[in-house]
């Protein structure tokens, strides 16, 4: 009989047996939700926010309660984007209640038409929601949050990457933002993202839009003592085992973060036959098999980088973590020109989120191509 892989990769969550821990966080997240208070969810890339977000979602009491929508604003680049992901999740359930209650949407949100287009194959005309319906994207938006508030159960909406708001070229989007929260009654918020620097100067800063508006929640790596026990028993249910030296190696390796860790337990439970162990020995291979799948990835993301840029990556991979980057012995370390030219350098990639910058040190944010940089260069 065929067993899936249980260690996922991907962000679409699939039930509490594929979920490791977070038993606190949960346990928070679920108290701010039924007591009315709004989050902001802050941690690095793929640490497990939106399977986190996902895991609370399903739980009796919220999926009993509430209604939930979730956006990822991570590839949008504008308010009009935001809100056609916001009406697109709202009415995708909508759909299937017929045409009459998506007409009762329209009804609030006036500013969205035609809204009922041909259908390329069938010629019916279905419901349907393109960037060119958004021509009065502040009007869309006061209209959607009056949607949600009219809704006769109390809605949730997370909206992943929320920091990427600050780079809409529209103006004030933020305060625009919080002005309508502060309004909500029957609606209640989720605020993740991953830029610690933005999220805390959004929520956490005396001057920022959202300060003292939702309580803050910061994920960190699932704990050793947890995720070891979740690896053991998945392997044994296959009829497989793992050593501890073998997890822990992995865990240490990447610092416990959770796509990682994830990405290396999901190859070595396929390298891993039933009545097999997975042993330490086999990380090294396993390892550099993974980093190799995304080499040509890799190869590209560096032949389009500018040589100062290029080269820094490069320096920062070497030395795993940097402080002191403008320094003169940096430069002369890695055979930089000058403290400069690092500078400029290094402002592109920290902004594009190749580096990240924690306790005054950086590193190359993505640890798979710090290792494939350390193996070809």
């Amino acid at each position: 009989m065929f067993q899936p892989n249980p260690f996922l990769i991907t962000a679409d969550y699939c039930g509490p047996e594929y979920f490791c821990d977070r038993i606190e966080e949960t346990r928070m997240l679920e108290e701010n939700i039924l007591n009315g208070r709004n989050t902001a969810l802050i941690s690095t890339r793929r640490m497990g926010k939106s399977g986190l977000i996902a895991h609370t979602f399903s739980r009796e009491l919220v999926k009993t309660h509430f209604k939930t929508f979730s956006i990822d604003l991570y590839p949008t680049s504008s308010l009009e984007e935001m809100i056609l992901l916001l009406a697109k999740e709202i009415t995708t359930p909508l759909k299937s209640t017929g045409e009459k209650i998506l007409k009762s949407f329209l009804s609030v949100v006036r500013s969205l038409r035609p809204g009922f287009k041909a259908d390329p194959v069938t010629g019916q005309f279905v419901f349907d929601l393109s960037l060119g319906d958004i021509v009065r994207p502040q009007d869309s938006l006061e209209e959607i949050f009056d949607y949600l508030e009219r809704s006769e159960t109390p809605c949730l909406v997370s909206i992943d990457e929320f920091q990427q708001i600050a780079e809409y070229p529209e103006k004030n989007v933020i305060e625009l933002l919080r002005t309508r929260v502060q309004k909500c009654k029957h609606t209640w918020f989720i605020f993740s993202g991953s830029d610690r620097r933005m999220m805390e100067k959004i929520f956490n800063n005396p001057s920022g839009p959202f300060y003292l508006s939702c309580s803050l929640l910061y994920l960190d790596p699932i704990k050793y003592d947890s995720y070891l026990p979740f690896a053991r028993r998945h392997f044994e249910q296959a009829g497989k085992s793992i050593e501890d030296a073998c997890f822990k190696g992995i865990y240490t390796l990447f610092e416990g973060h959770t796509w990682y860790v994830q990405r290396l337990l999901n190859e070595l439970y396929a390298w891993t036959r039933p009545g097999e162990t997975a042993k330490e020995d086999m990380l090294p291979e396993v390892l550099t098999y993974v980093v190799k799948t995304y080499a040509r990835t890799f190869q590209e993301q560096l032949s389009n980088m500018p040589d100062a840029q290029k080269k820094l990556l490069i320096a920062v991979a070497k030395d795993g973590k940097s402080d002191k980057i403008t320094s003169i012995d940096f430069c002369r370390k890695h055979a930089m020109k000058s403290p400069s030219t690092v500078q400029s350098a290094l402002r592109v990639l920290h902004e594009k989120g190749v580096l990240k910058k924690e306790g005054g040190s950086y590193s190359v944010a993505n640890r798979l191509l710090e290792i494939w940089v350390k193996m070809e260069y």
